[in-house]
């Protein structure tokens, strides 16, 4: 199993949404980002973060549900994420689906994360990342969900 932290700025689609609905994780249009989200498998985990908000960090734990398949969004003239280069003959973009597996009591903070020196090399915490979708480590996940048991 691997294990990834997607963002998502909760005025647009939050934790509280995921838990009511299935999504498919659209709009991505960061080809690193792109990437991870092609490398990820039908029952990978993933850390659900809340950004661009008041109470930034991580607000609960997401499953990969369905594996990459190309973004349809992208080749719509009338969505905000169409890109004219991306076609159903040759996608540039894709998306996964993710279903709600759990929200944390308590978010995780970006501050919280960053006390932690088990997370030093963690993308999220490098100056200047601002991927939308990165990897999370085997050891890094479990720090972090050792911290959520500590929030309760």
């Amino acid at each position: 199993m691997n294990y990834w932290l997607m963002k998502s700025e909760p005025d647009v689609f939050s934790i509280d949404d995921l838990k009511t609905k299935t999504t498919s994780w659209d709009g991505v249009r960061n080809y690193q980002a792109r990437n991870h989200m092609k490398n990820m498998k039908q029952g990978d985990l993933v850390f659900f973060y809340h950004s661009s908000c008041k109470n930034i960090g991580i607000a609960g734990i997401a499953k990969v549900i369905t594996e990459a398949y190309p973004d349809h969004t992208s080749w719509e003239p009338s969505n905000h994420y169409f890109d004219p280069k991306s076609t159903p003959d040759n996608p540039k973009w894709f998306m996964v689906d993710l279903e709600f597996v759990r929200k944390f009591p308590k978010i995780i903070s970006l501050s919280s994360l960053k006390e932690s020196p088990e997370l030093k090399d963690m993308p999220l915490l490098k100056k200047g990342n601002r991927l939308s979708v990165m990897p999370v480590s085997e050891i890094e996940w479990q720090v972090i969900n050792r911290k959520q048991s500590h929030t309760i």
